[in-house]
């Protein structure tokens, strides 16, 4: 009898194969810019090494989701301060086959020890200073990444997790060239790696960073990984990464000689290996809009971005944004933003109904909040959240809640295939450098994700949906973005930035779809970020002058997020595109090259 081996199981075999072989980051035609165009598929991250990966496995047959979880992997080793497998992120995936969304919420989860005053001091009966929190056991929810990886591999992938991991420790084992912001992101934390015997070995030796230049070597990092490929993530979830993990938050392995000093104690927390052992990723429906002729599709709870980027780009469709002078089109962008940031602290969370997100993104609620943006002044910040109850009409609020101010770190990947299928990917281990502490001989950096929670309520009277709880998953402002149009995809965008990120997605989207930019132009364009505060930071090259004179007061900050995206042109080309300058640049590269128009 003929056996009749499936066309998915010969692929994952010839790729497994060719991954087998010579080294893919050296095979691949290096990518160099920011941009690139062509056939065939596309990849772009912050980092050279990763965006080379991802390139490799789509030459090699793989689809869209083997080379996001390559790239990511590899990201893990040269972006250890903004992700890897000690921490989480969300997924968004678009399925050519089918023209369906798809989502996977890998986000950390607390412990079954937290309370709602876990971040409050019992001694003082005030919160902890944030660094205090995050540089601890406190902080460490646990990670869902390598979880996420497995079940994106099983469910949409071609190949095995073992053949996904091995570009990437291989370039852990390798090596790679510090550049310097990798080297400045270990300086800027130097305070408090040098705290933990683990972390001041692997990024502090000699007591400094290493030099711009020189090659930095991970080898616990690519046996973690080969431990991982071999055993599945049960090694992380369940085996002796998992006792490890435990025994590090629980036990923080505090150096006998610090370099440096720091201001807090190193305080331990509890997690147990039952915390880890229940963890499973979700996989909630995404959240959708109808903006003008698009679908946007997006994360649902406990992300917001789905929730705040939809919303505000409802209540901007009640603008011609295209046919408005810029400094109006702006204006409306920064009024909508401060709108959906205002119900994104009253309303989102991880146990936010269904329902209830609904009511958030739908049309009559959108038409409420569109009312109290006044073309011709900006409204006191911060704005009083709406009242998403189901019966619309006039311009009625709530009363106002503190504003989210939280920290920012995290990276983000675009990949598109030759099929079709898009993947926007952003993962985090919260912020630059995670909570400070690698796992002893694991080679990886442990999240302070937690801190993602409020440390106290926020919303007066009302009830916070944002505080901590055993088994909770902290709000998050990732916001991986996939817009299609007549059931196919037109482009994907993510960002790092803590909840700059909503903005950064949005005001992309709004460059793109409404104010006439190309992709490239959309991700490198100035930026402001309004999140229902007195004051707008922005970029130094964002004009701010005919918006001062509506009322908006800024502020400067030097760069905001790290944005990737991928367009699908008509014509069969894809364009990839990463940021020129911030973050020191990133790179996109296609399978194949081809000019634009």
């Amino acid at each position: 009898m003929v056996r009749t081996i499936p066309v998915r199981t010969i692929a994952a075999a010839v790729l497994t194969m060719a991954l087998a072989g010579a080294d893919p980051a050296a095979a691949a035609s290096p990518p160099t810019g920011p941009t690139a165009v062509g056939y065939g598929g596309a990849v772009a991250t912050v980092d050279a090494e990763a965006t080379r990966v991802g390139l490799q496995v789509l030459r090699d047959g793989g689809n869209a989701v083997d080379a996001a979880i390559a790239a990511a992997a590899t990201l893990g080793v040269t972006e250890p301060f903004s992700a890897g497998i000690g921490g989480g992120g969300f997924l968004v995936y678009y399925d050519a086959r089918t023209g369906r969304v798809h989502t996977i919420d890998g986000r950390e989860s607390a412990p079954a020890s937290m309370t709602a005053t876990s971040f409050i001091n019992p001694a003082t009966g005030a919160p902890y200073a944030f660094g205090e929190a995050r540089v601890s056991g406190l902080s460490v929810g646990v990670p869902g990444t390598p979880a996420t990886w497995e079940r994106a591999l099983r469910d949409f992938g071609t190949m095995p997790l073992r053949a996904a991991l091995r570009p990437a420790a291989r370039v852990a084992e390798r090596g790679f060239a510090v550049d310097a912001t990798f080297r400045a992101q270990i300086a800027d934390n130097a305070a408090a790696f040098g705290q933990f015997s683990s972390t001041s070995a692997l990024f502090l030796p000699d007591g400094a960073p290493p030099a711009v230049g020189s090659t930095f070597r991970n080898p616990d990092l690519a046996r973690t990984y080969d431990l991982i490929g071999r055993h599945g993530t049960g090694a992380f979830y369940r085996g002796q990464i998992a006792r490890d993990i435990v025994a590090t938050v629980t036990g923080p392995p505090v150096a006998d000689t610090p370099v440096g000093t720091w201001a807090y104690p190193i305080r331990p927390a509890e997690l147990t290996l039952a915390d880890l052992a229940g963890y499973a990723v979700r996989r909630p429906a995404p959240t959708r809009v109808d903006y003008r002729s698009y679908q946007v599709y997006g994360m649902a709870t406990p992300s917001s971005g789905g929730q705040a980027v939809g919303e505000a780009l409802n209540i901007l469709e009640r603008s011609d944004l295209a046919g408005l002078p810029r400094e109006q089109a702006l204006h409306r962008y920064l009024e909508a933003s401060a709108l959906a940031f205002a119900d994104r602290n009253r309303y989102v969370g991880d146990a936010t109904p269904r329902p209830l997100l609904n009511e958030l993104l739908s049309d009559g609620f959108a038409g409420e909040r569109a009312c109290l943006v006044d073309p011709a002044k900006a409204a006191a910040k911060p704005v009083a959240p709406g009242i998403p109850d189901g019966a619309y009409g006039g311009c009625p609020t709530a009363p106002a809640g503190a504003p989210d101010l939280a920290g920012q770190s995290t990276t983000n990947l675009t990949v598109a295939d030759r099929w079709g299928n898009v993947v926007g990917y952003t993962l985090t281990i919260e912020q630059i450098g995670g909570n400070g502490m690698v796992v002893p001989g694991r080679g990886f950096l442990l999240n302070n994700e937690l801190t993602d929670f409020n440390f106290a309520p926020t919303q007066g009277s009302a009830a916070d949906p944002n505080l901590p709880a055993a088994g909770k998953r902290p709000r998050s402002s990732m916001a991986p973005t996939i817009v299609t149009r007549h059931g196919r995809p037109v482009l994907a965008v993510g960002t790092p930035g803590g909840p700059t990120i909503i903005t950064t997605v949005l005001q992309v989207l709004v460059n793109r779809l409404d104010l006439g930019m190309s992709l490239p132009e959309a991700i490198a364009a100035p930026r402001a970020t309004q999140r229902n505060t007195a004051t707008v930071p922005a970029e130094p090259g964002f004009d701010r002058a005919a918006l001062e004179a509506l009322g908006h007061v800024f502020t400067t900050m030097a760069e905001i997020g790290a944005a990737t995206g991928v367009e699908l042109l008509p014509d069969g080309r894809v364009v990839a595109v990463a940021e020129p300058v911030r973050r020191g640049g990133g790179t996109a590269g296609v399978v194949r090259p081809a000019g634009l128009p």
